[in-house]
C-alpha cells in the first residue's frame, strides 16, 4: 500500500512538472524581452533536475543525483554568462 502510493505520487509530480515546462517552453519561445527568456531557460534547466531526481525516486539509484548537481552547476553558469553578456551589449 505505501509503495503503492508513493508511485502514484510520483506519477503525478512527473504531470505536474510536464505541464510546468510546456508554459516555460511558451515563456522560451514567445518572451516579450531577452530577460524573461533567459529566466525560462534557467526554469526549465529547474524543471528537467526535478525529472531527473523524481526518476531517481522511481527507480531507487542515487546516482542521478550527482547529475541534478551538474546540471545545477551548469545552469548557474550558463545563466550568469548570459547576463553578463547582455549587461556589456546594453
Amino acid at each position: 500500500m505505501e509503495l503503492a502510493f508513493l508511485h502514484i505520487s510520483i506519477f503525478i509530480a512527473f504531470g505536474l512538472l510536464l505541464l510546468a515546462f510546456v508554459f516555460a517552453l511558451l515563456r522560451l519561445f514567445r518572451g516579450p524581452s531577452s530577460s524573461d527568456q533567459i529566466v525560462a531557460l534557467d526554469l526549465i534547466a529547474s524543471i528537467v533536475m526535478g525529472f531527473i531526481l523524481l526518476y531517481s525516486l522511481l527507480v531507487d539509484r542515487e546516482i542521478y543525483f550527482d547529475i541534478a548537481i551538474i546540471i545545477a552547476m551548469i545552469s548557474f553558469l550558463g545563466t550568469i554568462a548570459i547576463s553578463i553578456y547582455l549587461k556589456q551589449k546594453s
